[in-house]
């Protein structure tokens, strides 16, 4: 037997908004893509919505954040906070409670 540690997969990271912190040590985040459209070569806005795991509640909703890629947490959670790239500004984050 070889005894030699494997190397490890690069993990992935992204960056979305939080768009729910009422959970505990849970973010719900979206993540804007864009799709170009096969018969109209248009550019569509698409998201992907995932849960990710913040230990010590850091991010709000509104704010920016850089998201790692982890083994599964539950049954939602893959994702971690690596960093919050940017906060929302107060105004922004009554403005998206507000929304529908």
């Amino acid at each position: 037997m070889s005894t030699t540690p494997t190397a490890r997969k690069k993990r992935k990271t992204v960056v979305g908004v939080v768009t729910s912190d009422r959970m505990n040590k849970t973010r719900r985040v979206e993540i804007p893509r864009l799709v170009r459209h096969p018969r109209y070569n248009k550019f569509i806005k698409r998201r992907t919505i995932c849960y990710m795991h913040d230990e010590n509640n850091e991010s709000r909703r509104g704010d920016t954040v850089e998201l790692m890629e982890t083994r599964p947490l539950s049954k939602l959670k893959n994702w971690r906070l690596v960093r919050v790239v940017a906060r929302a500004k107060a105004a922004e984050a009554e403005a998206v409670e507000q929304a529908p």
